[in-house]
């Protein structure tokens, strides 16, 4: 759904929010706003603070780091939290974070951090190990804390303090993914307040304390986000005073809001159209950055809405339970048209779940395997699997009525409405019928699991854990009426039993081994189909950004990064100096000051530097 989404949908707890987020003011380039009254160049606000004005299309979903999962939210999260540990921004390789070591003992169920003495909350107090311990306790036993990040916990035993820069993690098994732990770390003093943290959104005084590159100072709902510059910031402040995040319903008014100097940055829903980005090029004081991306852009059926329970809700198609009708709509979908005609070519055909900037977990089937492009075979099985044509040409189910499918879309999304319209067409040619509902808000029909197929998309982090883990039998909600992390509401035993050797496998290439089955068993199952690799496009005005980092150092985006990199490293235009590109690979402050201790564990610190990556939704 979704980093993303991007395209993830929000908890049942949220929809209030969301609701109100719709009727909320949409700014639109030009026009006043409670933002920003009287509408002027992003480059400096009127009292000489360099501000540096983000236009995304995609709106948060909360401000909690325990229920947030869309990619702005969480994006945000690393700005205003620090993580146990981070990714270096050139190769993703784990250090220093909140952290500036970690350690196994020998039978690698016990771990212990050690807590940096010169990281500060932004109200002043000392952030200490007893903050990371209470974080992680909340989440291990609040179902409501666990919302977001619960897989991260799950195999956590017990977590203490014994001193104010010492953390033990105490695992029921071994655990692979101890150096990446993606869980924002609160300050216990603000949040031991907090009742209920199914329903808190954070959102409601400023500024928020935390302890990141910057510090939330305003915001508003389906309008904007206002961060300012954590002066404190162990690692060094950021050279833009003020960070904000100002949302556009229509991508084309952030585009041109750039041209106007009005933004100095913009991303799209994540990214740029082509067209967008076609049009962008050449202009005066404008780069566009095209970078291979971390993202996969699918097609989710619904495979039968259900509980942990076993109980069963919403009102999927019952035809798409049959696996022979599942590969007959995929090989009815020609990927490579949609790479060349709606991604004109900034895209990757998709093909398993890990995008190929991953290569040691990217798997793709085998010919013999691969569900390609095939009309033929494609009503070959819908035959074979009874959904025959009437005299009509219309395929009928077993209640002997046409077959419609419903496909949810995101209306900001111009990619969901052109493959939808092929959609129309080609599965139209089977008998099929296509009715493409494309809302600005697919929470409720998606969580109540009222829809037949719906356009998905994930950003995957260096480590994949959690975009594995969102399709596993413990993801799914306690009951309907609750939230769970499942993405799709997939639940296959055969795929938890190759989750959970994974997640206990240390040896690099064993465990990406056991990752590639678990995608070849989501391509067995046949409830997602990824269709492509999108490419991260973007672009950013170069007269009021000078420099600013990409992850990965060579051909990576910025935003969405696992990490802070790019706003906390951007540097204004006006700084002075001189810059020949306004793409930086390097970062201002050296981070090598992270020392990962991994005695016994042989490769796992390789296992870590990627050749690419970047942040989930």
């Amino acid at each position: 759904m979704g980093t993303n989404d991007q395209k993830r949908s929000l908890p049942r707890g949220l929809r209030l929010i969301a609701l109100a987020g719709a009727a909320a003011l949409t700014l639109t380039a030009g026009l006043a706003t409670p933002l920003d009254p009287a509408p002027q160049q992003a480059r400096a606000a009127d009292d000489g603070k360099k501000v540096l004005t983000v236009a995304v299309a995609q709106s948060v979903d909360s401000l909690s780091p325990f229920l947030a999962v869309r990619l702005l939210s969480t994006s945000i999260h690393r700005l205003m939290y620090e993580y146990l540990t981070n990714y270096d921004p050139k190769d993703n390789h784990a250090i220093a974070g909140l952290a500036t070591k970690w350690e196994p003992s020998p039978d690698k169920l016990t771990w212990t951090y050690t807590i940096r003495s010169n990281s500060k909350w932004s109200d002043g107090q000392q952030a200490t190990a007893e903050d990371a311990a209470w974080t992680f306790n909340k989440m291990m036993t609040d179902t409501g804390a666990a919302t977001a990040n619960g897989s991260y916990v799950g195999n956590f035993r017990k977590v203490t303090a014994p001193t104010p820069t010492k953390l033990v993690i105490e695992l029921k098994k071994p655990q692979a993914t101890m150096a990446a732990l993606d869980v924002p770390i609160v300050p216990k003093h603000v949040w031991e307040k907090v009742s209920d943290f199914s329903e808190f959104n954070n959102d409601k005084s400023f500024p928020v304390v935390g302890n990141g590159p910057f510090v939330l100072s305003g915001y508003k709902a389906d309008s904007y986000v206002r961060l300012k510059a954590n002066k404190d910031f162990w690692r060094g402040s950021p050279k833009f005073d003020e960070l904000v995040f100002r949302y556009y319903k229509d991508q084309d008014a952030a585009v041109s809001a750039l041209r106007k100097g009005e933004v100095s940055f913009v991303a799209g829903s994540p990214s740029l159209t082509p067209a967008q980005a076609e049009s962008l090029k050449g202009a005066d004081d404008i780069q566009v950055n095209d970078a291979p991306g971390r993202r996969f852009y699918a097609l989710a059926t619904n495979p039968g809405a259900k509980a942990k329970s076993g109980k069963k809700f919403g009102d999927g198609h019952p035809s798409l339970l049959d696996q022979r009708v599942r590969n007959a709509l995929f090989r009815a979908v020609d990927r490579e048209a949609i790479i060349d005609k709606v991604f004109r070519g900034h895209a990757v055909e998709g093909e398993g779940y890990i995008p190929p900037r991953f290569q040691d977990y990217f798997w793709k089937p085998s010919a013999d395997r691969k569900l390609a492009y095939d009309p033929a075979e494609a009503a070959r099985l819908l035959d074979q699997a009874g959904y025959k044509k009437n005299g009509d040409g219309k395929r009928v189910g077993k209640d002997g009525k046409p077959i419609t499918y419903r496909v949810l879309c995101h209306a900001t999304d111009p990619n969901d409405k052109a493959v939808g319209k092929y959609l129309q067409e080609w599965w139209g040619k089977l008998g099929i019928g296509v009715q493409l509902n494309c809302l600005d808000n697919v929470t409720d029909p998606w969580l109540a699991g009222k829809y037949d197929l719906a356009f998905d998309g994930w950003s995957v982090n260096p480590d994949p854990d959690f975009v594995l883990s969102i399709h596993t039998c413990g993801a799914l909600p306690a009951t309907p009426e609750e939230t769970g992390a499942t993405d799709n509401f997939i639940c296959d035993k055969k795929y938890d039993e190759l989750y959970a050797r994974q997640l206990t496998e240390y040896d690099p290439a064993k465990r990406a081994d056991i990752v590639k089955q678990m995608e070849s068993r989501l391509y067995d199952l046949g409830y997602m189909n990824v269709m492509a690799y999108p490419n991260a496009v973007e672009a950013f005005r170069t007269d009021q950004i000078k420099s600013i980092t990409t992850m990965p150092a060579k051909a990576g985006n910025i935003y969405g990064q696992d990490g802070y990199w790019s706003w906390w490293s951007a540097v204004p235009a006006d700084s002075g100096g001189s810059s020949d590109n306004a793409v930086s690979t390097g970062v201002v402050v050296a981070i090598v000051a992270g020392v990962v201790v991994l005695a016994g564990l042989g490769g796992f610190a390789a296992m870590r530097r990627r050749a690419t990556a970047e942040e989930r939704e």
